[in-house]
């Protein structure tokens, strides 16, 4: 057990200091060598954990949507709080996340960036990794439609309008490097009420 719980250290601790190369040299100037070197481990050692510098990168990516899905869950599941409620907090937590991980924000949109320029859709891979985060998002606008707590609204539309803000926080995140989302925070709550049955 113990040999499992080291391995799992040592493998977060190479994605730690490799997140610093890819910020540092770019997602295609990055090498297995260059990620060894900053870990001050071999290559062989490296391959004990990873295949290759896109596997590093595609962990620390997944590791980022599985704690954002945890803690969005955990919300959702929450019997006691209104849609409005539940919306607002999952949208305010993924905001925290990505203020948190702008540092991983960066290194994405490079890697995105590098597709687009080798004629690979990055938005296919988009869609692929946020699959779940607006399914989720979708769900929480069917439950509020169908207690009465929003406005009959198409699922479709009102998932883009919320996912369009995480696109805004990124951008204002990464692009503009902003240490915050900070005045999203109140323009998201302002918009999800607006979402409330009643209002004109």
């Amino acid at each position: 057990m113990s040999i499992v719980v080291e391995h799992e250290k040592r493998r977060n601790e190479i994605l730690e200091k490799s997140l610093d190369v890819f910020v540092d040299e770019g997602f295609e100037n990055v090498t297995f060598q260059k990620i060894a070197d900053r870990c001050e481990i071999t290559r062989t050692t490296l391959y004990l954990y990873f295949k290759n510098k896109k596997e590093i990168f595609n962990y620390s990516i997944k590791m980022l949507l599985a704690k954002v899905e945890t803690d969005i869950r955990k919300i959702c599941s929450n019997t006691r709080t209104g849609s409005i409620v539940k919306i607002t907090k999952v949208m305010l937590n993924i905001l925290q996340h990505f203020e948190e991980n702008r540092l991983l924000l960066w290194v994405i949109l490079d890697y995105l960036l590098h597709l687009a320029k080798n004629n690979v859709d990055p938005g296919r891979r988009v869609r692929r990794r946020t699959v779940k985060l607006r399914h989720i998002l979708a769900s929480l606008v069917i439950e509020g439609i169908k207690k009465g707590e929003l406005k009959k609204v198409s699922i479709k539309t009102a998932d883009d309008f919320l996912y369009s803000f995480i696109e805004a926080a990124i951008f204002r995140l990464v692009v503009m490097r902003r240490e915050t989302a900070g005045d999203l925070r109140e323009t998201v709550a302002f918009a999800v009420k607006e979402f409330a049955a009643g209002k004109k």
